[in-house]
């Protein structure tokens, strides 16, 4: 629950809002201050609207802007990003479709900003949504929710499982919200993947296969001239710095850049969609808050599928290619299921669909997972994927990696967060952050 400051601190941060609103409405040729009553009835009084600022302005910052630049109890009011064409380019994209939803000439109400902490001192702004390469996202969330904002992250939510656990433990003392982008817990599919296995209708799970990408690599990209326009410096941040190339770190984004394959800012595909998919098997398992206990890596070092990870209870997850590209297949006593973002199915296919007469494709909505994380900021209550959730996801990838790249079988305790007998891979744990 929100933690009450007292009236004279919640009067100073409610005019502080108050100001920040009314300069924003200003900006936009709008007027703040019309009674509700003359607007009809739907209208949303701006010091109701949830104002959202954004971290990240890249793809996934675009693709994230248009999730919610048609809710009516939402404001995007501000954005941040390294890239001086990335924020033209944002801010351009949201104004437009404001002005164009609004059936006003022109719309000028986002405010961009080169360093994301000159957006978190904006009182005003009441949550965040963190699109940034992964090696940025336990850094920003921390620091937006100690500056009093709830968070969006976008998944993986870390690339160290060390960074992972501080957001979870900022998450508590700040007591904020914080939604991690694991989405596929929203779609109908998947949730009712979770009902099949959670009900038992596959028998008692003995395996579950799991295919996704391949595990990080260093950095290994020959250096490019660095373009105008980018704080590279402020880009690398808290990981080494870099030299640059494009596919990484492109001005125009057209696809996903490629900092996904490289240890240094991410986790290879195997973390990219690993917490996708890693985090269904998780979820329907009932294995939110642990994870697998023991991880045996192929024996050939080149290999990128192969790895074996145990769970306590014996429950088998193999990191393997099953010829179904990026999915989950759950095999128990009783029948099997297949599911990724394309299918489910099941054998015997009576699993699944009982009543011959009801189609499969039944099983298509997506839900709306950004709107349930606007309603837990209203209402205080753990979003569908929680920051230990993201943490717990994150942290199955993070070890898996390790276990490539060291080779050798690990033990691991969910609880404690340690590895047994291993200092090497203890260390690997987290990584130490550059000065920027």
């Amino acid at each position: 629950m929100k933690k009450y400051k007292g009236h004279k601190a919640e009067n100073r941060e409610q005019n502080s809002r108050r100001t920040f609103i009314k300069k924003t409405a200003l900006a936009a040729g709008l007027i703040s201050i019309i009674p509700r009553r003359v607007m009809g009835q739907g209208f949303v009084a701006p010091s109701d609207k949830i104002n959202l600022g954004y971290i990240g302005l890249g793809k996934q910052g675009g693709i994230l802007g248009e999730r919610f630049v048609s809710n009516t109890n939402v404001q995007i009011v501000a954005g941040s990003d390294v890239w001086t064409a990335k924020r033209d380019w944002f801010k351009g994209v949201i104004e437009s479709s404001y002005a164009e939803k609004r059936r006003v000439s022109k719309y000028n109400g986002v405010t961009t900003y080169l360093n994301y902490k000159e957006l978190l001192e904006q009182e005003g702004i009441d949550a965040v949504v963190i699109a940034t390469p992964d090696h940025w996202h336990a850094i920003q969330s921390i620091h937006a929710m100690k500056a009093g904002k709830d968070v969006y992250c976008e998944k993986p939510m870390t690339n160290t499982i060390d960074d992972g656990r501080k957001m979870v433990d900022a998450k508590e003392k700040y007591e904020r919200v914080l939604q991690v982008g694991s989405m596929q817990r929203s779609w109908d599919r998947f949730r009712k993947a979770h009902e099949i296995v959670s009900t038992g209708k596959l028998g008692d799970i003995t395996k579950v296969l799991v295919n996704v990408g391949d595990p990080y690599r260093a950095y290994d990209l020959p250096a490019e001239p660095t373009p105008e326009g980018v704080d590279w410096n402020l880009w690398c941040g808290p990981a080494p710095l870099l030299s640059y190339h494009n596919t990484i770190a492109p001005e125009v984004v057209k696809s996903y850049p490629a900092w996904r394959d490289f240890k240094e800012t991410g986790g290879g595909i195997l973390s990219d969609w690993g917490t996708h998919m890693f985090d269904i098997a998780q979820w329907c398992l009932g294995m939110d808050k642990t994870g697998p206990v023991s991880f045996i890596p192929p024996k050939d070092s080149k290999a990128v599928r192969g790895l074996r990870m145990f769970y306590e209870n014996g429950i088998e997850m193999v990191h393997e290619d099953f010829g179904r590209k990026w999915a989950v297949r759950f095999i128990g006593t009783e029948g099997t299921m297949d599911v990724s973002r394309g299918f489910i199915e099941t054998t015997p296919t009576n699993i699944l669909v009982p009543n011959s007469g009801v189609p499969k494709e039944l099983f298509k909505d997506q839900g709306n997972h950004y709107q349930n994380w606007l309603d837990t900021i209203k209402t205080r209550k753990e979003p569908i994927c929680s920051v230990e959730t993201g943490h717990r996801s994150a942290t199955i990838c993070n070890v898996a990696n390790i276990a490539y790249e060291l080779g050798r079988p690990l033990e691991w305790n969910p609880e404690k967060e340690k590895f047994k007998d291993d200092a090497q891979a203890n260390k690997m744990r987290k990584r130490k952050r550059r000065k920027y």
